[in-house]
């Protein structure tokens, strides 16, 4: 996650998503914040915001906050207030100034504070920019690496809880519903996945969910099929957004 893509159609989704299963649970937010870049257009994806009469339904009140958002200074901590109680985890994971060969045992340092800050919680979310990669060691040593959840901080971070852990959809080879089921069998737990696809393709692994999370998932699909919102497997809705 990055500063500068508060507010966007990716937030709304999230956001409205926790808010949807968060109810008498203790939520706990792993930001997996990382620096802003300048490379891209990623964060500029907020015309969904000039459509009210289309989408503030869907929850009001956030919209209405990420609205002011966009306005004023865009910043994760500008999202917390649509929170209200949540453990957050914000340490940023740059690590460009820190040696090569100090960077995988300062991710484990990192990681081991985010699992302290987040006990307690009963629903947690991580917010990687890029999703799920493997455990392999040749990344854990590169700049971008903070970028990337791999599969032992998944499970680590939905052992014995129900953990949401967002996922950037690929190009990998099979096409988006090949890759969220690689990833499910992966992570080797019970778990189903809402698809986001409106202006990029988004995937939100909701991993160990008792039957009351089961029914908010789906009734959340359900409310938000006209932002291109869906449960992995159903039918995709017939109805889409306008183009980014």
């Amino acid at each position: 996650m990055q500063d500068r893509y508060a507010g966007d159609v990716g937030d709304f989704v999230k956001l409205g998503l926790l808010r949807a299963l968060s109810p008498n649970r203790r939520l706990g937010v792993a930001w997996y914040r990382f620096p802003d870049e300048g490379h891209n257009g990623d964060g500029r994806h907020i015309s969904y915001l000039a459509q009210p009469e289309r989408y503030a339904q869907l929850d009001p009140d956030l919209f209405h906050h990420l609205a002011n958002v966009v306005v004023d200074a865009r910043s994760i901590a500008s999202l917390l207030p649509v929170l209200e109680g949540a453990a957050s985890s914000n340490e940023s994971l740059g690590n460009a100034t820190i040696p090569a060969p100090q960077r995988r045992g300062w991710r484990e340092a990192w990681f081991s504070r985010v699992l302290k800050e987040l006990d307690g919680c009963d629903l947690v979310f991580a917010d990687p920019d890029n999703g799920i990669v493997d455990d392999g060691d040749r990344r854990k040593g590169g700049t971008k690496f903070g970028k990337q959840m791999p599969l032992a901080e998944v499970k680590a971070l939905a052992n014995g809880r129900c953990a949401v852990i967002y996922h950037h959809n690929t190009r990998r080879r099979g096409g988006h519903d090949a890759e969220v089921d690689y990833w499910l069998d992966q992570i080797g737990m019970p778990g189903l996945v809402v698809r986001a696809t409106a202006y990029s393709p988004r995937s939100f692994f909701v991993l160990n969910p008792d039957p009351q999370i089961h029914q908010r998932v789906r009734s959340f699909c359900d409310q938000w099929r006209d932002l291109r919102v869906r449960l992995h497997g159903s039918a995709l809705p017939t109805t889409r957004t306008s183009g980014s």
